[in-house]
């Protein structure tokens, strides 16, 4: 049975902030032809764009609007692990990491202090509490309440602030997410604000914007994410080649360079995908013949790709490169190189 006086408590919390510092400039004129309240969709977007992120340790608590402090205790697929730096992160990973077809369990030690999305942080006693505060997230994703990771503004930036007859009653430089998130989340319901555009964001970590109005802010924010629900597409269809991989034995079906197909070459051999991320080719009619050794990888961006290393082998050194799936089924998958797209690569599962 959930804890309700648990999450009674929670809702109450997440209704607080932090106290934060703002640089208060009055008497401050200009024009101000969008005024925004406390319950406007912009005053949402800021809000939700400077919530706490707590995506980076997702492999932990698998949600990404908290995070667990450090030093925490957690036990990986049976093996116990104290946290006490971001580098020991690396330890979890590797567990993890350690078999592609396995089911992976992770275990808290309780007390331990969780990071919420709107920067309070509570000691969670039992893993009743724990679950109350994933249902509770996951209810804000589900609302569109939760925060929103892909898109970073850079501070500082200022808010106009307006009353109710659209009189400029001063201005106010945010310097941090969190002041951003304190100063939205708290906003005087009589009063009216407008951003001081342009301002400069960074969108799914990578892109460089300049944002001139509230509806320019709207469509940034759909479309990193667009890009983010794209991501997390690939990383399911990157799930679902890695199973294959595993799960089957494969023959070279194709490998074309330059319009010429030498798949040939290893029609005498097969590929066998490990679940410790190695790959084996072995020679399918003379048993004498040493076997080819080597390592794969697979990873997601907006596409797939599946990473081949082998050594000792001229033949097959050959095949090393990172290789963007272009199509996969359970039966075939089909790669081209990121560094040559002339040339291909095909998998057939015997």
């Amino acid at each position: 049975m959930k804890n309700s006086k648990f999450l009674t408590a929670l809702l109450f919390m997440a209704a607080l902030v932090l106290s934060s510092c703002q640089d208060e400039i009055n008497d401050e004129t200009g024009d101000n032809p969008n005024t925004n309240t406390a319950n406007s969709t912009t005053a949402k977007n800021l809000e939700r764009s400077a919530m706490y992120d707590g995506s980076f340790d997702d492999f932990l608590d698998d949600t990404s609007c908290s995070s667990i402090l450090l030093p925490a205790t957690v036990t990986v697929n049976n093996t116990q692990v104290s946290l006490v730096t971001a580098s020991d992160y690396s330890l979890v990973l590797e567990l993890l990491g350690a078999y592609t077809d396995d089911e992976d369990t992770i275990e808290f030690q309780f007390p331990l202090t969780v990071k919420l999305s709107n920067y309070n942080e509570v000691l969670v006693t039992n893993e009743a509490e724990f679950e109350t505060l994933m249902e509770a997230c996951e209810t804000a994703e589900d609302e569109a309440e939760d925060a929103i990771n892909c898109l970073n503004i850079d501070f500082p930036i200022t808010i106009l602030t307006y009353s109710t007859n659209i009189e400029q009653t001063g201005s106010v430089v945010i310097e941090s997410e969190q002041q951003l998130y304190a100063y939205m989340n708290n906003f005087d319901d009589a009063e009216f604000f407008a951003v001081s555009y342009p301002i400069t964001a960074t969108l799914n970590s990578n892109t460089v914007v300049e944002i001139t109005s509230d509806a320019d802010l709207q469509s940034y924010i759909n479309q990193c994410l667009e890009i983010e629900d794209d991501m997390e597409d690939a990383e399911d269809d990157a799930e679902d080649v890695e199973e294959i991989l595993v799960e089957g034995l494969f023959t070279i079906d194709a490998f074309i360079t330059a319009g010429v197909d030498t798949a040939n070459d290893f029609s005498d051999y097969t590929l066998n995908f490990a679940n410790d991320l190695t790959v084996t080719a072995e020679h399918t009619t003379n048993a004498t013949i040493e076997a080819v050794n080597g390592t794969y990888e697979v990873a997601s961006e907006l596409d797939i790709f599946v990473s081949l290393t082998f050594s000792q082998s001229s033949n097959f050194e050959i095949l090393n490169d990172t290789w963007k799936v272009t199509q996969y089924s359970e039966s075939t998958i089909s790669l081209q190189s990121t560094t040559n797209g002339a040339v291909t690569l095909v998998l057939a599962q015997i």
